[in-house]
């Protein structure tokens, strides 16, 4: 969300060609919160949206040793279907760093020139061990009545690519188009692979402001690589640009004036998602799934 405008022009079209590309070619007990178990349990999976992070300028400030202060769209929505949700997003994480344990992250279990990230420092909403796909995949061995899937990811790859070239990721756009299209595509198969049949629900990312070309075309084309793996796998497809974008029109096409981003003390806002933009994503997912 902090690409230049010719680096995000130039992604655009890099990974939209690339995922094309690509997509032809602990233990499991956790701490799900909301809901009745009796209806079915839901996984949610992803990164620092799904989680419900929260930056230190807010106010109040986050108490990032209790996780159960972070409420975003999964509990939200577990609280709509009435269904016991476990949450093992973490703040940071890659398509990479899902599946690949020790892989560069942008914050969960590592940072850029660090090997500290919120997930070696603070508590998640569930505790495991390894990577987040392979706590997926165990959860859902374990817990056959499971109902639903949600993932956000995607984003932070691209950040992550931005932050650690010297040339604002500008030689390195196909690689990092060839990893999220290749890496959503195998969450997806693995997934399944693991004996699971439900509906798995793939969330846009919204964007940062609807007046900005820039951060348009830039929510828009990983939105469109997500859709197309999503799709391509059988997956739903929830529209959290959508979401955001009607809300926004109403204030100039700005998500910040709108309320449903977090704002801070100087008047601006975080890039995360308000209370309000939170049961906004959830009321998308509840109906791409027909809730």
């Amino acid at each position: 969300m902090r690409f230049t405008a010719s680096g995000l022009r130039r992604l655009l079209v890099l990974l939209a060609v690339v995922a094309a590309a690509a997509i032809a070619a602990g233990t499991a007990a956790g701490d799900p919160v909301n809901g009745n178990d009796s209806n079915g349990t839901y996984l949610a999976l992803g990164d620092s949206v799904a989680f419900g992070y929260v930056p230190p300028q807010a106010v109040p400030a986050p108490n990032y040793l209790d996780a159960h202060s972070f409420v975003g769209y999964p509990e939200y929505l577990a609280q709509q279907l009435n269904e016991r949700v476990t949450n093992a997003s973490c703040p940071g994480e890659t398509s990479e760093s899902m599946l690949v344990a020790g892989a560069q992250s942008n914050g969960c279990e590592n940072s850029p020139g660090s090997p500290v990230g919120y997930r070696t420092l603070y508590p998640l909403h569930v505790q495991y061990q390894g990577t987040q796909m392979a706590y997926a995949l165990q959860y859902l061995t374990a817990h056959k009545h499971t109902r639903l899937v949600t993932i956000d990811i995607g984003a932070n790859d691209a950040f992550l690519c931005q932050e650690t070239t010297l040339d604002d990721c500008a030689s390195e756009l196909p690689a990092v188009a060839a990893e999220i299209a290749t890496n959503l595509t195998t969450i997806f198969r693995e997934l399944r692979a693991a004996g699971y049949t439900g509906p798995i629900v793939a969330l846009t990312y919204y964007s940062l402001s609807y007046s900005d070309l820039t951060q348009i075309e830039a929510a828009e084309f990983l939105d469109s690589v997500i859709a197309t793996v999503a799709t391509a796998n059988g997956g739903i497809v929830a529209d959290g640009f959508g979401a955001f974008a009607g809300p926004s029109a109403a204030f100039g096409g700005d998500p910040c004036a709108a309320g449903l981003l977090i704002k801070l003390p100087n008047g601006t806002c975080n890039i995360h998602p308000s209370a309000a933009g939170h049961r906004l994503l959830a009321a998308a997912i509840a109906k791409s799934i027909g809730a």
